[in-house]
């Protein structure tokens, strides 16, 4: 193992929630890569409820061995909050967010690093060769979330990624509270270049996501950057109103025609098709409003408590 002066600057961006069993493990895994930069990890714990800060404040003993820098939120305000408060806390030419649990293997940070220094792309995405062990129905919801988010979201894609720093700055400075880091990183455009990998088995613990909370984030993504719910209420008032004129024109035929008209049970369940239809309709638009009221409130979409910080240091295996 040798030392060398290297001018490239990588901060390694770890979004934590409850993950006080995996941070020696990822540590361990860094410390075997041959990283050609001086970097630093920094490690955001989303207001987690074990002892998830304590061992990164641990992790302070080895800056002689790896740079370590820790910022703790109030609490948890979500992962694409903590993902923002590393991407504003970043002073190195580039990031890359990677997740704690190890599923997103480090031994492609390398990689990453390498296509960024000499092919000269300003973005390196991570995308799943496949998604490991999921059920057919979670697979099916994750291609219909992909469909949704059309040419901003990929099949596969992640929060891997490596992002230089004109590409970091560009994010941090939107003004919106409600962020989906994915899809903005493909938004802002730049030269970018993907690197496939395979998702790993977590080392330790369970994922915070099941499928009520992958839901709920799929939600708030799709009408934090998408429209088409908005849309899917028209569409839906086009298909009642020609299933409405097509019923509407047989009704005025048999009046003419001088038959009686009947069908009271269907009358009613019309009646109560259209109400549903109305009051999801109203619920999709009450939804976007909510989530106007939220940006016209101005709040910080995360709030630091503690905050440690380490310099980054050149090392490289040789």
């Amino acid at each position: 193992m040798g030392v060398e002066s290297i001018s490239k600057n990588v901060d390694i961006i770890v979004p934590c929630y409850n993950e006080e069993q995996n941070i020696d493990s990822f540590i361990h895994a860094i410390l075997q890569l041959a990283i050609d930069v001086n970097f630093r990890i920094i490690f955001i714990d989303d207001g987690s409820l074990d002892n998830t800060w304590l061992k990164i404040q641990e992790c302070m003993a080895l800056s002689g061995i790896v740079p370590v820098s820790g910022i703790k939120l109030s609490r948890n305000f979500g992962k694409e909050a903590a993902i923002f408060a590393g991407l504003s806390s970043m002073k190195a030419d580039a990031c890359i967010i990677i997740d704690a649990d190890l599923q997103h293997p480090p031994e492609k940070l390398s990689e990453m690093i390498a296509i960024w220094e000499y092919e000269q792309v300003d973005v390196v995405e991570g995308i799943k060769s496949h998604r490991g062990k999921e059920n057919l129905i979670y697979k099916g919801f994750s291609k219909l979330f992909y469909s949704v988010m059309g040419e901003f979201q990929t099949q596969g894609a992640s929060d891997f990624q490596l992002l230089d720093a004109k590409v970091v700055q560009q994010l941090i400075e939107l003004p919106e509270r409600q962020r989906f880091f994915r899809a903005l990183s493909k938004w802002v455009g730049f030269n970018r270049k993907i690197v496939y990998y395979d998702v790993q088995a977590r080392v330790h613990g369970q994922s915070n996501f099941n499928f009520w909370s992958s839901f709920k984030y799929a939600i708030k993504n799709i009408t934090s950057f998408n429209a088409f719910p908005m849309q899917m209420v028209t569409i839906l008032g086009l298909l009642f109103f020609m299933g409405s004129s097509i019923l509407g024109g047989i009704a005025l035929s048999q009046f003419l025609l001088g038959y009686a008209v009947e069908g009271f049970t269907t009358v009613i369940l019309l009646l109560l098709i259209i109400g549903s239809v109305i009051m999801f309709s109203l619920g999709i638009i009450g939804y976007y409003i909510g989530k106007i009221y939220e940006e016209i409130k101005q709040r910080p979409i995360y709030i630091v408590q503690d905050r440690i910080d380490a310099q980054p240091t050149s090392r490289r295996c040789t």
